[in-house]
C-alpha cells in the first residue's frame, strides 16, 4: 500500500498521469465495448469521459495537471481527422455523382440541428448568450468555440454543448435509426453515417467508423461539410439578423 500511494503521488503530480489514465481507461472501455458486441450504450468514448471526470473529482487532481499529459493524445486529433479523407478518396466516384444531393442534405441537416436547439432553448427561456452557444452544437468542438465567439456566445459553453451532442448522438443514434427502419444495406449505412456525422460530428463519426466502413466514410464527409458550412454561414446569418 505505501508503494502504491507513492506511485499515485508521483503520477498525479506529473504529466504522465493524464496520459496514463486516459490510455488505461480507454483500453478497458474499448475491451468492454467489444465484449458487449459493440452495444451502443457501452460507447468507449462516453465511458472514458465519465470515468476520467469521476477520477479527477474524487482525487482532486486539477484539470490543467491532467491535460498536461492528455495533450499528447489531443495532438493526434488533427491527424485523425485528416485520415478520414482516405475512405472518401476510396469512394470518390460515387461522391462525385451524388455531390449535389449530399450538399443539400448537409445544409438541411445543419439548419434543422441549429433551429431545433435554439428553439428548444428559447422555449425554456435560456439567456441569449446560452442560445448563441447552442447554435453550433453539431460542429466539432474547436470550430464550435470559434463560431460561438464570433456570434456572441460563450466558447467554453459551446465546447460543452458540442461534446454532449456528440456523446448523445453516438449513444442514441442506433436506436433512432432502427426506430426509423433505416435498412442495413449499402444505402442505409451511408444514410446512417451521414446523419450521425451531421448531428454528432467527430464522436458520431468515430462511432460510425467502428460499426461500418460506408457509414464511417459518409460520417466523415458530413463532419467536414458541417464544419465548412457552419463556419461560413452561421456568423453571416447572425450578423444579418
Amino acid at each position: 500500500m505505501p508503494k502504491f500511494v507513492e506511485l499515485w503521488v508521483y503520477l498525479s503530480a506529473t504529466p504522465l498521469f493524464g496520459l496514463t489514465a486516459t490510455l488505461v481507461v480507454y483500453v478497458l472501455a474499448q475491451a468492454t465495448y467489444a465484449r458487449l458486441q459493440q452495444a451502443a450504450w457501452a460507447n468507449p468514448v462516453a465511458w472514458t469521459v465519465l470515468v476520467i471526470a469521476a477520477v479527477l473529482l474524487a482525487t482532486g487532481v486539477p484539470y490543467p495537471t491532467y491535460f498536461a499529459g492528455a495533450q499528447f493524445i489531443h495532438f493526434l486529433l488533427g491527424p485523425a481527422v485528416v485520415a478520414l479523407a482516405w475512405p472518401l478518396w476510396q469512394r470518390r466516384t460515387e461522391l462525385r455523382e451524388r455531390w449535389g444531393r449530399l450538399l443539400l442534405a448537409a445544409l438541411a441537416g445543419g439548419v434543422a440541428s441549429i433551429l431545433s436547439a435554439v428553439a428548444l432553448g428559447w422555449a425554456v427561456d435560456l439567456p441569449p448568450e446560452v442560445l448563441l452557444s447552442l447554435a453550433p452544437k453539431s460542429v466539432t468542438a474547436p470550430v464550435a468555440m470559434g463560431i460561438a465567439e464570433k456570434i456572441g456566445g460563450i466558447p467554453a459553453l459551446a465546447a460543452v454543448f458540442a461534446v454532449m451532442t456528440g456523446l448523445i448522438g453516438a449513444l442514441a443514434g442506433k436506436y433512432l435509426f432502427d426506430l426509423c427502419r433505416i435498412p442495413l444495406d449499402a444505402a442505409g449505412w451511408a444514410a446512417r453515417g451521414f446523419a450521425l456525422g451531421t448531428v454528432s460530428h467527430g464522436i458520431g463519426a468515430a462511432r460510425a467508423m467502428q460499426v461500418n466502413a460506408d457509414a464511417g466514410a459518409y460520417a466523415g464527409l458530413a463532419l467536414g461539410l458541417q464544419v465548412v458550412l457552419a463556419s461560413l454561414l452561421l456568423p453571416l446569418v447572425f450578423r444579418l439578423f
